[in-house]
């Protein structure tokens, strides 16, 4: 008998086990590993904080969800020796396997935050990415009278991207509807330069949270949490207080796949992006959180993904080539208060577009505008996930993007020009100057030749997107060129990964890369 083995019995490795079950040939098995029996619905830790949901309805034991014909082991797997097809559990056990498919997901590292993860912190700091830590929040939030409430995001790749503009949108509801808003100060601290990673998007999420009255706080890339003075600071000097701070700290990929050294610096499995195939072992295919792929990590994106996997697995039995069908198909409704939500569809080469969704003059949802159908359209996904998704059911929707019911994307805009890596004192350098007698704001000097560390950043930054075709965001950038990001922020002050992107002639790079 042949096997299959899954490891993660989430969204992404239920989904896969149901359909490869239906689909395997003859003399093959399913085993489907996870390390523990509580399944956590997670887009229902969104609602939690508010007094929307209850923890106990977002929690399921994985075994009656186990598809028929698999079977599931929950036990702690210590590592993956890829080189000889077999995985090792935590009491020495060896299980082999002739396809392994990674679903392991992604977990929160708040250590990686100086601060954060700290003696004190966890007083006026909360998560809402964990049971836990939605938990805690729920309870502050409902004595929050007044101060200033800081949703931050750490850095970038993260679990549903847009999840921190829910908060903040809920947050304004939530604060409206018990008369304590006027009272409450909204920050949204992001290291993007817009409210979201993809322009347009971006410009109507920002012109919402504008309307809101939620201050959006660009390129801020915390350097450090003080707990005790309730203040963050960025890299490039500006400090936030705040009486609550609402943080998502930054994501790496599951302790496994680093433990089996198949993962990069984060721990994300290097994975093709059309095929889903491990770009280093050919019997290894990937999907979900823990790749490396440039689309958002979230279960509408597992599960269309999931479609393309299941193929190439059944391909790489029967030795036929993979089909590089993946196309980074993302579907995200967006809650934004009042009992209504937006909703985008994009992939990798095309943004957030108005229209209607899924069908062309039917809809029924919005892209791109808020309505109350999308609302409820969210609010009904929790049965659909629980009884249809895990299930592996065939859904009437195409996993890859389609224009259908959607404007026409508008012609992409001219390259940007490169700039220099200084145009002009920073905030952190007028602070500097002021110290050391010098006149704050003063016109800077020439712009001199690049420095022999800029040019190797730069080199780097280059060599990095024609191996990959990606171009490197600021934790990539650390790694490849070998630098801090402390050093990183001394050599280009301003919005590093940009500016070394246009530097060196590359595309500006994603933020949800």
């Amino acid at each position: 008998m042949k096997n299959v083995v899954i490891l993660g019995a989430g969204t992404g490795g239920s989904i896969v086990a149901a359909r490869l079950a239906r689909r395997l040939p003859q003399g093959w098995h399913v085993t489907l590993v996870d390390r523990d029996d509580a399944h956590v619905y997670q887009p229902g830790l969104l609602f939690l904080p508010f007094g929307k949901t209850d923890p106990a309805s977002l929690v399921r034991p994985r075994r009656p969800l186990a598809p028929p014909g698999v079977t599931l082991r929950i036990e702690p797997v210590e590592r993956v020796e890829p080189v000889h097809h077999r995985i090792i559990f935590g009491d020495g056990e060896v299980l082999g396997y002739d396809v392994l498919v990674v679903a392991t997901g992604s977990r929160i590292l708040p250590g990686r935050v100086e601060g954060l993860a700290g003696e004190g912190w966890h007083d006026t700091a909360f998560d809402f990415y964990t049971l836990e830590g939605a938990t805690a929040l729920a309870q502050k939030l409902d004595r929050l009278e007044s101060g200033r409430l800081v949703v931050h995001v750490a850095e970038l790749p993260i679990k549903c991207p847009v999840a921190p503009l829910e908060f903040a949108f809920l947050a304004d509801a939530f604060l409206q509807e018990r008369g304590r808003r006027e009272a409450v100060d909204i920050v949204y601290a992001t290291p993007l330069d817009g409210a979201f990673t993809k322009p347009r998007a971006s410009a109507v999420l920002g012109g919402m949270m504008d309307a809101r009255r939620i201050k959006v706080e660009t390129d801020f890339v915390v350097e450090s949490v003080d707990g005790g003075r309730r203040a963050m600071r960025s890299f490039d000097g500006r400090e936030l207080d705040y009486d609550v701070l609402v943080t998502v700290p930054p994501h790496g990929g599951a302790e496994l796949v680093t433990a089996s050294e198949m993962g990069d610096e984060s721990g994300w499995l290097p994975t093709d992006r059309h095929t889903l195939r491990s770009r280093d072992w050919p019997s290894v295919f990937a999907l979900g959180d823990c790749t490396d792929v440039p689309t958002s990590k979230a279960g509408a994106v597992a599960h269309y993904q999931s479609e393309v996997l299941v193929a190439n697995v059944l391909a790489f039995i029967a030795d036929r080539p993979p089909v590089e069908a993946s196309d980074g198909h993302a579907t995200c409704f967006v809650e934004t208060g009042h009992g209504k939500a937006m909703l985008i569809d994009f992939n990798y080469d095309t943004e957030p577009l108005p229209g209607v969704f899924p069908y062309a003059g039917v809809g029924p949802f919005t892209l791109l505008g808020e309505s109350s159908t999308n609302h409820w359209g969210k609010v009904a996904f929790e049965w659909l996930y629980w009884n249809v998704l895990l299930r592996g059911t065939d859904i009437p929707l195409p996993h890859r993007m389609s224009m259908a019911g959607k404007e026409s994307a508008p012609p992409p805009a001219p390259p940007r020009a490169a700039v220099p890596a200084h145009r002009g004192p920073s905030r952190l350098e007028r602070i500097r100057a002021a110290r050391a007698g010098k006149v704050a704001g003063a016109a800077p000097e020439p712009a001199a030749e690049l420095s022999p560390a800029q040019q190797r950043v730069i080199d780097a930054a280059r060599a990095e997107f024609q191996s990959r075709g990606v171009s490197p965001n600021i934790r990539r950038l650390t790694v490849v060129a070998r630098v801090s990001t402390r050093e990183l922020y001394d050599l280009f002050p301003r919005a590093p990964a940009r500016t070394v992107a246009q530097l060196a002639g590359i595309p500006r790079p994603v933020g949800c890369l």
